[in-house]
């Protein structure tokens, strides 16, 4: 509940939670052994993403009375903690007031800074090295509603692909959760803390299919960081290699290198050599990538069919689509 602007809550019994995360099973762990009850509600999306073994869940693709009958039927909502984790619903003032002032969202980045979606990819794009657990009054804005608690720390050096970031976010997230909960169930009384708008910035969801597609002339650091943006846990940045036979390829294990001769613009996306296990490719500044994997649709490593003066490259009108073209995703994913 909110009481002169703060969040506590006198009882809890249960645990709803909405959306989807490999922290679930963690999370509902902690939840035993707390002695609360949880209840997973996800879309048909999303619960393709999680184990059943691991996760039992209750699949809703919307909000509706429905949904408000079962929550009333299986809870007390006043003593009922609701958190959002990726939810893929639309949440409207009129459906929030429901939960009784007990929704809270829980983001994984700095807020208002980092509203939206797209997760680590904007994170290494923009060589952002601070990672955050934010825990906020879920409002009928993205990400809008008062900062409840919060906790930063620094990724780690190791820390260059999605996967990478994931994995490090993933321990503090338990961790964080655990420590929130472990307050909450005393009857700590969080100050909120308003969101400042002129600092606040929305990034949207990205599709690396559209989105990941290389632009060759960007300079080699804005390169490397768009590619690992695209790399593990995606199907990785995407271009094309000569007259484009083999399709759509996509780079993988992707290495920023300065030890060869400087290049000219013209020559960014040549292949200048090959070391069996890796090519050299000339980019429009100083530095060469040395690339691992060449990946095609079939997710092959082609990399031994490339030869020195082969070039990469992407068409201009598919490099405008992502600028043209906007993505949406909602409980059913990417909308057609």
């Amino acid at each position: 509940m909110i009481y002169d602007n703060k969040f506590f809550m006198n009882k809890i019994e249960k645990v709803v939670i909405f959306g989807q995360s490999d922290t679930f099973p963690e999370l509902i762990k902690i939840n035993k052994k707390l002695n609360l009850e949880t209840i997973i509600v996800t879309s048909e999306h999303q619960a393709k993403l999680m184990d059943k073994k691991k996760t039992n869940y209750i699949i809703f693709n919307s909000i509706d009375e429905k949904f408000k009958k079962f929550i009333k039927k299986k809870t007390n909502i006043k003593n009922t903690l609701f958190i959002g984790i990726g939810p893929r619903y639309i949440f409207k003032a009129k459906t929030i007031s429901f939960f009784e002032k007990n929704f809270i969202n829980i983001h994984n980045a700095r807020l208002p800074f980092d509203q939206g979606g797209g997760g680590y990819s904007w994170t290494i794009m923009r060589e952002d090295r601070i990672d955050n657990q934010c825990i906020h009054i879920m409002d009928d804005k993205i990400d809008g509603g008062p900062v409840i608690y919060n906790k930063l720390s620094i990724f780690p050096k190791s820390c260059i692909t999605p996967k990478d970031h994931y994995n490090y976010n993933f321990k503090q997230a338990i961790k964080f959760y655990s420590e929130f909960l472990n307050k909450l169930i005393r009857k700590h009384k969080f100050e909120l803390v308003p969101q400042v708008k002129y600092l606040s910035r929305y990034n949207p969801r990205l599709y690396t299919e559209l989105d990941g597609l290389i632009n060759w002339n960007l300079n080699s650091y804005d390169l490397i960081n768009f590619i690992n943006a695209f790399d593990d846990p995606h199907k990785g940045a995407s271009s094309y290699l000569n007259n484009g036979n083999f399709g759509k390829l996509y780079l993988k294990k992707v290495h920023l290198h300065g030890g060869d001769t400087p290049n000219h613009p013209y020559m960014a996306g040549i292949v200048s050599r090959h070391d069996k296990n890796w090519i050299v490719v000339c980019t429009s500044s100083k530095h060469m990538l040395l690339i691992e994997e060449v990946l095609d649709r079939s997710g092959k490593n082609i990399i031994s069919k490339i030869k020195v003066g082969d070039r990469f490259y992407s068409p201009q009108n598919e490099l405008d689509l992502p600028k043209s073209r906007r993505v949406y995703f909602n409980s059913m994913g990417k909308k057609k």
